[in-house]
């Protein structure tokens, strides 16, 4: 049955789909109609399917008028499911930078990168089946590639930082753009008076700091009314949160320099991060009991410190 908590309607037919990856309200699917057309910006896993469905559903459109999945970057948490939706939609093109295009036809080396990553048993819980994606059905755009759906466009920039296989789609109609992860994440537990708080996502394995940097200010020169980042959708007030999100990168850079002579640089670099986030969100009006705040940062701080130990070795920092 469908949950009614699992979405999230904004205006100009944009909806963010929960598609239940970890816990509620930590992984979105939105999906965009308009003029009797659909699309998909990222999918969650294959376990999200059903979710994903009865969204279109929910907004009286049927899978044959998807006419676009759009992947912003090749994470399974942001594409696993791209394969089995793909599937159900007979229309649907895939469009994907041109980096991650192989990683949808041929998922293996995906698969394998985030065994290695999660271990076997927690990647077969969180993601289920890839689903390899035809190669005739996979469009790969180039930076500035302009879509046309309905009465809209949709624009596509590269915004390399966190993947060097992301974009993100500049949404003229609604002032917004789909950031993937190059805006950082930002779930709405951590909301206060104060609004969102935002944390950079420098997971494996290409985090790079001038080209995180580079991203956040080419998204701002749109100068976007709202952001929608797949963890976790909707963010305003997006002058703070850019200026946020480039404290955030410097911070993590320097803590990885400042741990990478220790003799566990991970767990140094794990207790540095946590201290500097929990200090961020008193600063910022959390008044989350500490067990729930730390559930919440944790999966970021391992993941985070992966991305930043990849970088200290690949760069020599």
């Amino acid at each position: 049955m469908m949950n009614p908590q699992h979405y999230t309607d904004f205006d100009h037919g944009i909806t963010a789909i929960d598609t239940g990856y970890v816990r509620p309200n930590f992984d979105a699917s939105h999906l965009i109609v308009r003029d009797g057309r659909a699309a998909f910006v990222d999918t969650g896993t294959s376990l999200s399917l059903d979710r994903l469905l009865d969204g279109l559903e929910r907004a009286n459109v049927t899978p044959a008028d998807v006419e676009y999945v759009f992947i912003t970057h090749v994470h399974l948490d942001h594409a696993g499911g791209a394969g089995a939706l793909m599937q159900r939609l007979p229309n649907a093109r895939c469009v994907v930078h041109p980096r991650g295009a192989r990683h949808l036809v041929d998922p293996g080396k995906l698969i394998a990168g985030t065994i290695a990553v999660y271990g076997e048993a927690e990647y077969k819980r969180l993601y289920g089946e890839i689903v390899p994606i035809p190669v005739e059905r996979v469009v790969e755009s180039e930076d500035r590639a302009c879509f046309n759906f309905g009465d809209s466009a949709f624009e596509l920039i590269d915004t390399p930082g966190h993947a060097l296989h992301h974009y993100s789609i500049v949404d003229p109609t609604s002032n917004s753009i789909f950031s993937g992860d190059t805006f950082g994440v930002s779930y709405r537990i951590f909301d206060t008076v104060n609004g969102a708080f935002v944390m950079p996502a420098t997971t494996p394995t290409h985090f790079d700091p001038a080209q995180a940097h580079a991203s956040v200010d080419r998204l701002m020169s749109y100068a976007p009314q709202a952001m929608f980042l797949t963890h976790y959708s909707r963010v305003t007030d997006l002058r703070r949160l850019a200026a946020d999100m480039h404290l955030g990168i410097d911070q993590y850079v320097d803590i990885a320099r400042t741990c990478a002579g220790a003799d566990n640089r991970e767990l140094c670099m794990k207790e540095k991060m946590h201290d500097w986030l929990c200090e961020r969100l008193a600063v910022h009006g959390c008044e989350l009991p500490d067990e729930t705040r730390d559930l919440w940062l944790a999966m970021d701080i391992d993941l985070n410190v992966q991305g930043l130990a990849v970088w200290l070795d690949r760069t020599g920092d």
